[in-house]
């Protein structure tokens, strides 16, 4: 089975979508080249965008394979990759991206005044967020669970084993609700300590002053391998929670959030039709019409969103399909070492990494 199969059926019907935007031609209201972007296709907040050269993008830059500053200074991780594939798209440049670093309480406000374009942080989509927080969510990029760390020696090895116990968490983000709705739920008190600041809780954590730690599975994942004994520290075989990951950006800019909705649906869509980074001119020659109008060669699939039509092409070409970015961020060669679509029953799933839609997550 090829390692895309998994992908859930929404991202299968994308090809269709893609196909029958190509299928019509639209008025051509552009005067511009095609390696420039129509304006008059273009929402003001796009224009800002496209006029300042450089898109600014809100990331943790302190989670491992997810968005990570290395020690020469560069940046790297899924989301990471994802901002430099709406460059690519935007400027034929996936290195035109100013990352800005936003802890949890911060970045919903980065958003909501402009101080960065998009959000790409590890963040859960709910439908508080999506209704009251003002933010427009693109798909799911990672599908993660709620999970706790514990030192290996601690004894505990289940929710009933925290009872009285001390539990580091963050404010401002869904783990510190769940947390205590389950542990209400299940009638086990236990003494939350709560940060504003993820590095001061795992600090916080690994100096003894709280007997566990809870975030998202991945987080845990990717904390626990910076760790001085990442050994003895394991996580407990629970999920308290689903958690989509999504990048967002400000309500209220549609045609703005069309553009980042359609650049990960490329970097999906690109994988189920197999082409990478390695082989894009060879599929360039292709003659099947919807390789063809996806890569831009007919059509005018990007006009629509303000964007060139070889959009796609851009994308893949500097920066990979959806399994490129997912293996060199958390694949087998990574030290996360994170399957793709590992599943097992409820009960002890802990988390899912396909692309998928929240259809679950209203009530977290």
């Amino acid at each position: 089975m090829r390692p895309w199969a998994s992908l859930l059926s929404l991202f299968s019907v994308t090809l269709t979508i893609f196909s029958l935007v190509g299928c019509e031609p639209a008025p051509n209201t552009s005067s511009g080249s095609p390696e420039t972007p129509s304006a008059t296709a273009s929402p003001t907040y796009l224009n800002t965008v496209l006029n300042r050269g450089q898109l600014i993008c809100g990331v943790s830059g302190e989670l491992p394979g997810f968005s990570f500053v290395g020690q020469d200074g560069s940046y790297a991780g899924l989301d990471v990759d994802v901002c430099r594939a709406i460059a690519a798209a935007l400027f034929n440049d996936a290195n035109a991206v100013e990352f800005r670093n936003l802890n949890a309480k911060e970045r919903f406000t980065a958003v909501q005044t402009g101080e960065v374009d998009v959000l790409s942080r590890n963040t859960t989509w709910t439908l508080s967020r999506a209704t009251t927080v003002g933010l427009s969510f693109a798909p799911v990029v990672f599908y993660d669970g709620q999970g706790i760390m514990v030192r290996q020696n601690s004894g505990i090895k289940s929710l009933a084993d925290l009872k009285n116990r001390s539990i580091c968490t963050q404010t401002g983000t869904t783990n510190e609700q769940n947390i205590t709705d389950q542990m209400r739920q299940r009638g086990i008190p236990f003494q939350p300590v709560v940060f504003e600041d993820v590095n001061t809780a795992y600090t916080s954590y690994l100096e003894g002053r709280c007997e566990a730690v809870t975030s998202d599975r991945s987080q845990l994942i990717s904390r626990r391998s910076k760790f001085p004994d990442p050994k003895n520290h394991v996580i407990l075989n629970v999920v308290l929670s689903k958690e989509p990951l999504a990048p967002a950006v400000a309500a209220g800019n549609d045609k703005w959030a069309a553009v980042v909705q359609w650049v990960i649906y490329t970097l999906i869509e690109a994988e189920e039709l197999g082409i990478t980074s390695k082989n894009v001119d060879q599929f360039a020659q292709s003659k099947d019409p919807v390789v063809r109008r996806f890569l831009g060669l007919e059509g005018d699939l990007g006009q629509g969103l303000g964007l060139p039509n070889d959009f796609a092409t851009r994308i893949v070409k500097q920066v990979g399909n959806y399994g490129e970015i997912y293996e060199r961020s958390l694949g087998a060669g990574t030290p996360l070492n994170l399957p793709r679509g590992a599943e097992q029953s409820m009960d002890t799933r802990w988390f899912d990494v396909r692309p998928s839609l929240p259809l679950d997550c209203l009530s977290h």
